[in-house]
Order: C-alpha cells, then structure tokens, then sequence
C-alpha cells in the first residue's frame, strides 16, 4: 500500500505491547479491528512487509487512511476488548460468520407445550435450544428432513398452530404427529423433543437405548401398535448410523477444525466427532480480507462455537492459534466444565486434523477453480463485447404485470462472475396501469441511474432482455438521461426454434447482427444466467404483489369491514399472511373490531386453505 507521513510516523510510534487497533477508511468509518500481542509487530505486517500481500489484500490496504491502537495490559484484555469494539462498531471487513445471519440454525424452544423445530438464521437470548451453525441451506434441510422423518416434530408458527381447524400436509404424509388437531399426550410429544435434541448433539446411541426400552414396555403392557412404532423409529436412527464412520476408539466427543489459505480465500473444515462417530463434516468458505491466515481460524473458533449450542470438551486444530488459554477459559465458563483446544503432534488426533486439513484443501481448490471459471466468462464477455474494462458488475433488469396489471420490474446484479444480492433491488412502476415497455424501462432506469454512483456504483455493463427493438430503447433512455458513455448496453435475444437457431442472440448499439458467440458459449451462458435470474426475480415479486392485491381485496367481502377497519386490519398485522395466522382472540381486540366481525375474518381468510 501506499504509505503516508502520517500513517507512517503512527506506526513508528506505535509500542511493542498488546492491544487492539482500528482501521479506518478516507470518511473515517472503522472498516476493520484487530488485536495483538505486540501492536507493533502486526501492524508491520499491514504497514511494511507488503511483498506477501494477495492482490485482493493489498486492495482492501489501500482504503486504509488512518488507524488508532488501544493499549492494554494483557493479550486476555485485548481480546475482551476487540469483541467488544466489534459489536459497537460492526465492522465491515471483521465479519466472518456474519452473527449467524448467513449460516441456518435449528431451533427448539422447550418452554412451549408443543415444542416445534424451526429453521432460523439467527440467535435470540431467549433461552430455547439453537443447533448449528449449518454450512448451508442443503445441510440443514437435510437434517430437518431426517428429524421429522423420525420424531415427527411441528414446523409450523405459533400463530398458525393455534388456529388450524385441520392438520397441515406434515400430518397427512406422517411427518408430524398433528399435535393442533389430535388428542397427542404433552408428555409423550415432549419425549419425542427430547429424543430429537439428543439426536441433533450426536448421541444417537443414547436415543436408542432409550426406545429399545420404552419398546419393550409398550411391548410387556400389549400395546403392540405404539412398540411397532418404536421399532420403526429405531430402524430409522440404526440406518442413519449405519453411514457414520467411527474415528476414534476412545468413544469421545470432539470437535477438529482445519483450514486451507491461498489467492486470498479460506475454507475452514469442522468435522463433528461425536461418542466416537464422525456424524458431520461442515466446510466453511471466507474471504481473507485483512486477516493474516492465522488470525483468521482465531476468529472463525471464536464466532462458531458462540452461534452453536454443544461445546465439546476438546477442540482439535490444525495449527496453533493466538489466545488459546483465553478462549478455553471463555468455552469453560459456558459449558460449565473444563474445555480444551489442542494440536495434536501424533497418533489417531494427528490422523484426524490430517484428514480434514485433506478436505479443507480439496474444497478450497474447487472453490478457487469455481472462481477461475467465473473469472475466464468475463474475459470471454470483454472479448466478445470488446470492451475497454472488465464486465465485474453486469446489472440486468426486467418487467413484469398481469395485462397491464400490478406492473413491477427487477434489478439484479452479478459481481465477477457471480449473483450479487445484497445489490438486488425491487421497482413498482408507478402511474402507469397500461402495458408500455418502453414506459417502464424508461422510468426504472431513470429511477435507478438517478442515484449518486457513490451511493450505487454504475455498471460495467447493462444487460436488457430481448432483441434489437428492447435494445434500442435502452440506450435511447440512457442517452436522455446523458450517461451513455459510463457503461455498456447489451441485449439477449432468445434463439427462434422455428428458424432453426441453437443459441440465444446478443446484440449490441451500432450492429445490426447478433454477435458470432460460437468461440465464446461460456461468455453467452453467463448473460443467460443474468437474464434468467433477473426474470425469476421479477416473476416472484410480480406474484407477490398480485396475492398481495387478491388479498386485501378479499377484506371487502367482509359485512362489517369498511375502509376505516381495512385499515386498522392492515396497519396492525402489516398485511395478509399475518392476518390470516392471526388468532380471534387478537383480533377482536383491535379498534373497532368485534369477536363476530374476528370469526368472519378468520373464516373467510382460511376457508381456501
């Protein structure tokens, strides 16, 4: 990075003692914190020992335009004094798990009579019980799967079960007991809880032993039915075992953590040892950012292990980190017993942390030959398009309506070579209720390119949907509102079947031809990809606004509900699906409402169902 004066004599004043520092950007906003043993040994590894930097590193150095260091009297301080600072200021380039709102949890709240397991993506300080963090949405939707499979345990909200006057589909294909509707005994359904807890944390052998006994009295009183049951559940646990490898003969629990580094990206392995078996195997893809490979399975151990509910007494880790003793005395406190966090040098623990540092390699190398993939598209797309600059960021949008009706258009992003979300934004055409494509391009692309590019930066490239004709309104609406020469314009065509065409056509200004893409197929599959994802967005939101209208609109059939209590209605529940799981009872209380005018509300939103 570039050094300043005054970045420069900071850091050469900066004293060999532990501590936390602050990075801060040209607005002075804290972009990242640290701590450290020796401040001023970490700093130089930002600050003077740049050869070793990745390109992507080095980048995110350079927006640092100033730093502050907080001293302290001890490495167990520093690292207090880091979380702490990261909750007040939330930094951008510190989050790894991101406090769980990435990564799925389970969750079971014992206090409800019924207990449910639900999905969720974040902890809440409200005593229930959180499994996770889940790597993805396909490993915790399998597990889900598993436990209802087996326990038979309500998905569904509260407000929903308290007001169903029939069992839900669960009920139907005998994945829920229907505990809304039937006459389930709270004891026996809060047995079945406690056997899916055991099973989330590994003990499976436990949960059998427990059946095989229940089993056997069921089977002793001649309730043959409820043994037959058991059995069933038992088979269906003894199958899922049956996959589980055994890894280490002590029979105990552990947890080993590993990671791989390289080009600026981390994959991090933990492989769930539970009694002996290894029941789970989670790989964990980050950015580097401004972390030094080491300081990163720190603060990956730190994050995870305050998102997930078991804490192993052993911790198993490929490589030593720093503050060891300071989280082994912050696990302790919270398990209530002594937990440890090794690195093993030999023998059947050795063997282990090898073996996921094997598969923490293996998925980091096809997670960097994803990204060279996705990066060899878009030197495709410049070629073929030749442009100046690299196509990182592809905005795409597209329309939606119903006969003119409800109309919406989407904006989706795509950075190098991959879908942007947190760029996704949603248009409701305004003032027009007539199909004019050309209106709503033109009012959606002013109402997107009118934002200062400091707050939304513009694209490298603008994809419409659609052929010469789409194409030409585009860089018409573009040219009004003078910033054609910021970016490019593309369409996509679909191929004509009838004419005998195999691929989709890109147009672009000044062409009156499609683009030869027989050399570039990875090129035009990346722009299918933008173009589809933008019409799969704006179909969604276009249904939704639609249900949304069919809903309120039902409001009206309602004797007794004029616009006044419409009104009350949907300012309370802030639209229809919480309306409809609403309970009489909450309803009735509203102003102007009555527990008649409730009984008709709750009928007439529910009688489809």
């Amino acid at each position: 990075m570039t050094m300043t004066s005054p970045i420069l004599e900071k850091y050469r004043q900066t004293p060999h003692r532990p501590g936390v520092y602050m990075m801060k950007d040209t607005k002075g906003r804290t972009i990242y914190i640290g701590k450290a043993k020796d401040l001023k040994k970490r700093l130089s590894s930002y600050f003077i020992k740049k050869t070793n930097h990745d390109a992507k590193t080095a980048a995110l150095l350079e927006m640092i335009k100033d730093f502050e260091i907080i001293i302290t009297s001890s490495g167990h301080e520093a690292f207090i004094l880091e979380s702490n600072l990261i909750k007040e200021y939330n930094p951008k380039y510190n989050v790894i798990l991101k406090d769980g709102k990435n990564y799925p949890l389970l969750r079971i709240d014992m206090n409800e009579i019924y207990p449910a397991i639900q999905r969720v993506r974040k902890i809440k300080n409200d005593k229930a019980h959180y499994f996770g963090p889940y790597s993805s949405s396909h490993s915790v939707n399998k597990t889900l799967k598993q436990i209802q499979k087996i326990f038979k345990l309500r998905r569904c909200k509260k407000t929903q079960f308290k007001n169903r006057s029939r069992p839900c589909l669960n009920f139907q294909i005998k994945a829920c007991l229907g505990p809304c509707c039937n006459d389930v005994s709270v004891v026996g359904y809060k047995k079945q809880v406690q056997d899916a807890i055991l099973f989330l944390k590994g003990r499976s052998h436990q949960v059998v032993k427990k059946l095989k006994a229940r089993m056997m009295d069921h089977s002793s009183s001649r309730e043959y039915e409820k043994a037959a049951q058991i059995r069933d559940t038992i088979f269906a646990i003894e199958n899922i075992m049956e996959k589980q490898v055994v890894v280490s003969p002590d029979m105990k629990d552990r947890d080993v953590i590993a990671f791989a580094a390289k080009k600026g990206r981390v994959v991090i392995i933990v492989m769930a040892v539970r009694s002996g078996y290894l029941i789970d195997t989670a790989h964990y893809p980050l950015d580097l950012g401004f972390k030094e490979p080491d300081e990163v399975l720190s603060a990956f151990i730190e994050q995870y292990y305050k998102n997930t509910e078991f804490l192993p007494s052993i911790i198993l880790l490929s490589r030593k980190i720093e503050n060891t003793e300071e989280m082994e005395h912050l696990f302790a406190k919270r398990k209530g017993k002594k937990v440890s966090i090794r690195v093993p040098v030999r023998g059947e623990k050795k063997r282990l942390v090898e073996m996921a540092h094997v598969n923490a390699s293996r998925e980091l190398e096809k997670s960097l030959l994803k990204e060279e993939e996705e990066r060899a598209s878009i030197l495709m797309l410049k070629e073929l398009l030749k442009m100046e600059r690299l196509p990182s960021r592809i905005e795409c949008f597209d329309n939606s309506n119903l006969s003119g009706q409800d109309p919406v258009s989407s904006m989706v992003v795509f950075k190098d070579g991959r879908p942007y979300k947190d760029g996704y934004r949603k248009f409701i055409i305004r003032d027009l209720d007539f199909q004019d494509d050309y209106a709503y391009m033109y009012q959606v692309l002013e109402r997107r390119f009118s934002k200062d590019p400091s707050e939304m930066e513009y694209p490298d490239l603008l994809v419409v949907d659609g052929g010469k004709g789409q194409l030409s309104m585009a860089v018409a609406v573009i040219k009004e509102l003078n910033i054609e020469d910021r970016f490019m314009v593309a369409g996509l065509a679909k191929k004509n079947v009838t004419k005998g065409e195999e691929f989709d056509k890109i147009y672009i200004s000044g062409r009156s031809n499609p683009l030869n893409t027989g050399q570039a197929k990875k090129a035009l599959y990346l722009l299918q990809q933008v173009r589809d994802e933008a019409h799969r967005f704006a179909i969604t939101f276009q249904r939704k606004r639609r249900e949304k209208r069919a809903g309120i609109s039902v409001l009206d059939t309602i004797p007794g509900i004029g616009p006044k209590k419409k009104k009350v209605l949907l300012k309370h529940f802030k639209g229809i699906a919480k309306m409809k799981a609403a309970s009489i009872k909450e309803i009735a209380l509203l102003p102007g409402m009555n527990k008649t005018l409730a009984k008709a509300l709750n009928h007439t939103l529910n009688r489809n169902d």
